[in-house]
């Protein structure tokens, strides 16, 4: 079955068919063809993960970044950065990459978080002289921070795969994120310094400073509010969500006073598309899982690894090897579905703590999304700035750098996480 099944998403995803409906197809097939299932159950198996109560966080949180991104707030937390650090070397990029930590805070969607931010920032540099490319890749890879700072949408997946808990998962995520965020304000300031990139001429006081963070303060204040709330047992993720969404609302409608019916509306409209493409992977992986479970491929991976490489070490290298090979390929939330339980079985077997599992693969996988062929940010980038994939892909080698850096320090110092 395993191997129909990978067969078949292979020649599937070379037809370019979308990869919820490949995974849907090649498992369908494999269960029912090769493993005699009967279609009836194959169809309750898809559905069956529609159904679980956390996974509503997703939509949720969705909802409520739509709701705060799109509005005054944006625009308030692009100014909270500029009097940061947008006098600085390569200030307009470590603009970018403030705001993206900031947004990864709100929206936990690094795609949402390219499209929004990208098309306000990359022209920008662009009219102060920066290079189309370079502002297209610190947008492309910033973006990912998304992916650590909560409530990051990878993360509640690992915790639907795993079992763990999402209040853990978000807290562990957060000192990555920073991590990730510093690195990444570091390459801006060397680039900017070495390649004489312009500098914002500003006068910043103190006073500028604090009035800019109270006007962005509803924003800077979400990921502390989620965890707080998590980690203290006030909600559950799903509570959280819809207090999150209900928080988004109140903003718009009484802080800063720009939410329409139209902006509403739209924000209805992305989150249910989006939400679509989430669950439609979602409940394919139900079935791959259930293929892989039959045929006991987790384990025999996991033994495999343990009698073959014996070392921890070289474990660990194995599995970041694998994430760094299917990201390239596959997007994220279908990659954490479809390796979680084999890799899960793999962390058990050597003593690898699940939590730091989980933040090894929402960083590993992340590099995918501005990594060719398949790199979502990457594509949203290269389209806001028109600039061609290779040019960006050349200014992106220290970005990636940076994030290897901090895989490193995910996988092999759990120190960093598990505190």
């Amino acid at each position: 079955m395993t191997l129909m099944m990978i067969l078949v998403f292979g020649a599937l995803l070379a037809l370019a068919l979308p990869v919820g409906y490949a995974l849907i197809v090649s498992s369908g097939l494999a269960a029912i063809t090769v493993g005699g299932m009967p279609s009836v159950a194959a169809v309750v198996k898809i559905f069956q993960p529609t159904q679980s109560f956390p996974l509503l966080a997703i939509p949720f949180f969705m909802l409520s970044g739509s709701l705060m991104m799109g509005g005054e707030l944006g625009r308030r937390l692009i100014n909270f950065a500029t009097l940061l650090v947008g006098r600085f070397h390569g200030g307009l990029g470590q603009v970018t990459v403030v705001g993206s930590t900031v947004f990864g805070g709100v929206s936990g969607s690094a795609v949402a978080e390219a499209s929004a931010l990208g098309s306000m920032l990359i022209p920008w540099q662009k009219r102060e002289g920066y290079p189309g490319a370079f502002a297209a890749a610190a947008t492309a890879s910033s973006s990912v921070i998304a992916g650590l700072i909560p409530p990051s949408i990878p993360l509640i997946l690992y915790a639907a795969v795993s079992n763990e808990s999402i209040a853990s998962l978000f807290l562990a995520g957060v000192v990555p994120g920073l991590l990730l965020c510093g690195g990444f304000m570091l390459t801006c300031y060397l680039s900017g310094r070495l390649r004489g990139f312009k500098r914002l001429a500003q006068t910043v006081t103190l006073r500028d400073i604090l009035r800019a963070t109270a006007t962005a303060l509803p924003a800077l204040a979400m990921p502390a509010f989620i965890v707080v709330l998590l980690r203290a047992g006030i909600a559950t993720p799903t509570e959280v969500s819809v207090l999150a969404v209900f928080y988004g609302l109140m903003v718009g409608l009484f802080v800063y006073r720009d939410l329409t019916w139209a902006r509403f509306y739209d924000a209805l409209v992305h989150t249910s598309v989006t939400t679509g493409v989430v669950m439609l992977v979602i409940a394919a992986s139900n079935l791959v899982g259930f293929v892989l479970t039959v045929e006991s491929v987790p384990t025999a991976v996991a033994n495999w690894a343990m009698t073959t490489l014996e070392s921890p070490f070289l474990i660990i290298l194995m599995m970041n090897i694998i994430m760094i090979v299917v990201g390239m390929f596959l997007d994220l939330p279908a990659a954490i579905l479809l390796l979680g339980p084999t890799f899960v079985a793999i962390g058990n077997a050597i003593g690898l703590d699940l939590i730091q599992l989980g933040i090894m693969m929402a960083v590993n996988l992340s590099l995918g999304l501005f990594t060719p062929p398949v790199g979502t940010t990457l594509f949203i980038a290269a389209a806001i700035s028109q600039e061609r994939v290779g040019a960006i892909a050349k200014e992106l080698w220290p970005f990636y750098l940076v994030a290897l850096i901090v895989l490193g320090l995910v996988s092999y110092v759990p120190s960093i996480i598990i505190y």
